[in-house]
């Protein structure tokens, strides 16, 4: 019976380009994880969409002087553009600024509402006198009460990760003006997140399986108790609260952003034709939720949203949530704010898809931070992708072209070299598909890689170039056993390098071969001695020293 799997990716905010780390963190090992569950023959649906209320958008439509809707619309547009240019290939890819996001996102609030998990009271909120306005958590800026950095905001410290509470910063400023804001009263309504305390626990405490990461996270809170939670906020941008004399409020984006992952999913269903489609998704006790995320986003998916999720009826909680560390970009923190980041929309101007792609998977922050450094990306494109991958395809498909009439040969009693090399395949097969089941994308990228240096190694061994001429069956065996390791890479490439496994596929021009074909099927996949061969190509190609230092130029150049 297939597993049915909801995947969603973590919203990013439609307020600036999608940059590596947005990349690394969430999407590529989503992609991955999908691509290699529809390989083994399951059942997925892959959902996102752009995140386009909150602070951030405002924040750039006051910088650019535009509407906050002329902001999300373009890039909007824009994250849609790289994500499908990368590859990574939603089944939908939503906004949450659509009508069918607003009415769930209020219905869900008048659900906790109605059940007693949210109740009013007035706060005490930040207001600046010289703009006139309460100040949303990311329009204060200050000194981190934890760490000391100077940069933090309201809602959160990015030097030290601490989710804080506007009236925790120290030294607190205007981040519009740089006025001191002054303390005033306001009515909000609150999540009682302490009512879902020990039911949060008891499912967390069966999560044996997930990251250290996740469960370490959530247990600091537990020991600091889970309080109230401000669920609305003053601000004009945004999904109204759904109440009478709410002027002027707003659902906080926290809560209404990952209800875009089951409004995307409606939208789906719309665009299905079936609108009660998603409910097989999302109100199925057998789907499989699984949330790839960024350690950032960790106290909203393990937390925070599970309660909502509890607050409301038959609906799904996460079964794994795959949560990355960070990216740095060489050696230095990623940060936008000083423009010290490579985003996508430049890269895919410059580069092809597959290389970046390798390059983060090879290097995933799984575990602990990851550095991206131009040079190492084009040691891995040069040394990895194009010197031992690219070689071992095109040395074996070129010589069937010149000596073997471009036809497949077969295989001569074959001996324990060769059994070895064929033995390779379904080691590789095996243990690259438990890797990437388990998340593991960087071993699984490492099990992947060795077949082609098996065969790189095997196809040297054995010397068809002189066999040729003193032993031509052995020469058709030695290539019709690499032809066989490459006819498997065509297939254990697709997660990780789909563009290169379909260029492969068409060099080997076996359509029929590859139709339908599952995972557990690559070791037995074998071209029939005699059909006709595609054109050979150059899979991969090398990336000149000039080309980078060109880049780091203009990375460098561009720092604030």
């Amino acid at each position: 019976m297939k597993t049915r799997y909801l995947v969603t990716s973590a919203l990013p905010y439609a307020n600036g380009p999608l940059h590596l780390g947005h990349i690394a963190g969430a999407y590529l090992p989503a992609d991955i994880f999908v691509r290699f569950k529809r390989l083994c023959g399951e059942e997925v649906l892959f959902i996102c969409g752009t995140d386009e209320h909150g602070v951030p958008v405002t924040i750039r439509a006051e910088q650019e002087g535009k509407t906050p809707q002329q902001v999300v619309d373009f890039y909007h547009a824009q994250m849609k553009s790289s994500f499908e240019h990368l590859g990574i290939g939603f089944d939908n890819f939503s906004r949450t600024s659509l009508p069918v996001h607003h009415a769930m996102s209020q219905a869900f609030f008048l659900r906790l509402l109605e059940i007693g998990a949210v109740h009013p009271k007035t706060e005490e909120q930040y207001h600046c006198t010289r703009c006139s306005r309460f100040l949303p958590d990311r329009y204060i800026h200050g000194e981190c009460p934890y760490c000391h950095d100077l940069r933090a905001r309201g809602d959160q410290c990015e030097a030290c990760g601490k989710w804080l509470d506007p009236k925790q910063i120290v030294g607190p400023r205007c981040a519009l003006c740089g006025s001191t804001p002054v303390i005033t009263g306001t009515r909000h309504w609150f999540l009682r997140l302490g009512l879902f305390q020990e039911k949060l626990r008891n499912w967390l405490d069966s999560k044996t399986q997930w990251k250290d990461n996740v469960k370490e996270f959530c247990a600091g809170w537990f020991r600091e108790g889970l309080g109230d939670r401000a669920i609305t906020r003053d601000i004009d941008w945004g999904i109204k609260v759904p109440l009478p004399d709410t002027d002027g409020k707003v659902l906080y984006v926290w809560f209404d952003a990952p209800i875009g992952y089951i409004s995307s999913t409606v939208e789906w269903s719309l665009k299905q034709g079936k609108p009660d489609l998603w409910k097989d998704y999302w109100q199925n006790p057998e789907t499989r939720l699984i949330h790839f995320i960024g350690k950032d986003n960790i106290v909203f998916h393990a937390m925070v949203w599970p309660a909502v999720l509890m607050g409301q009826e038959n609906y799904v909680l996460p079964s794994e949530i795959p949560a990355n560390e960070f990216l740095t970009i060489e050696g230095d923190k990623l940060s936008t704010s000083r423009n010290w980041a490579i985003w996508v929309d430049e890269y895919l101007a410059e580069f092809p898809p597959d290389p970046l792609r390798y390059c983060l998977a090879a290097n995933a922050p799984e575990n602990k931070d990851s550095d991206f450094s131009w040079k190492e990306f084009q040691n891995r494109n040069n040394s990895e992708l194009a010197d031992i991958l690219g070689n071992f395809v095109n040395r074996t498909l070129s010589f069937l072209q010149k000596y073997q009439d471009n036809k497949a040969p077969g295989i001569h009693s074959p001996d324990e070299a060769d059994r070895q090399a064929l033995g390779m395949i379904e080691e590789v097969t095996r243990k690259a598909g438990e890797a990437f089941a388990g998340f593991e994308v960087r071993r699984g990228v490492r099990e992947l890689m060795e077949l082609p240096r098996c065969g790189n190694k095997y196809f040297a061994d054995k010397q068809p170039w002189a066999t040729r001429k003193t032993d031509p069956m052995q020469c058709e065996t030695t290539l019709a056993v690499c032809l066989k390791m490459i006819t498997a890479l065509a297939v254990l490439m697709e997660p990780v390098l789909p563009f290169a496994a379909a260029d492969l596929k068409r060099q080997l021009a076996q359509d029929d071969l590859f139709a339908g074909i599952l995972w557990e099927d690559i070791p037995k996949l074998a071209i029939p001695p005699g059909k006709p061969l595609g054109s050979p190509g150059i899979l991969f190609r090398k990336i000149e020293d000039s080309t980078i230092q060109a880049q780091l130029d203009k990375l460098h150049a561009m720092k604030k």
